[in-house]
């Protein structure tokens, strides 16, 4: 059984190493067989990775797409470094991502970047209100 794909018109997805575009109407692929396969609203850009979680989803976007995962490793792994230094608490999403990596699940990988994405964003709203992730935690837990 294959992967079922619709796209709308002028929906662009990845496959393997090929960027696909559909034409102006809506169009149903079967696909078959084992190749790396990003729906455009999952695909980061270069101009749209401005954080460094977004930067780490990126990298690891070029592990599953590349036909050598492992040339992307170095840039990975000082990307990992600066954000958690960064962001100590972010530590255990990094550690999700990178057993993945380790695993060769690459996919799982992305889909937990994307949760990294969204703590990095929960983080700086807080950072952006003046508060504190765990001063608010604890009212959250003691309000409950």
């Amino acid at each position: 059984m294959g992967l079922k794909v619709e796209l709308k018109p002028g929906e662009r997805f990845i496959l393997g190493d090929c960027l696909v575009t559909n034409g102006d109407q809506r169009t149903r692929l079967l696909i078959e067989g084992h190749a790396p396969i990003l729906r455009e609203k999952d695909i980061m850009t270069a101009a749209a990775a401005d954080t460094p979680a977004k930067r780490l989803y990126l990298v690891v976007q070029l592990m599953y797409t590349s036909r050598d995962p492992a040339a992307h490793h170095e840039t990975y792994f000082a990307l990992m470094r600066d954000l958690v230094q960064a962001a100590p608490s972010a530590w255990s999403h990094v550690t999700a991502v990178s057993n993945y990596i380790l695993a060769g699940e690459m996919y799982k990988a992305l889909k937990s970047a994307k949760t990294l994405i969204a703590y990095e964003k929960e983080l700086l709203a807080h950072a952006t209100r003046g508060t504190s992730l765990r001063l608010d935690r604890e009212k959250d837990s003691k309000s409950a």
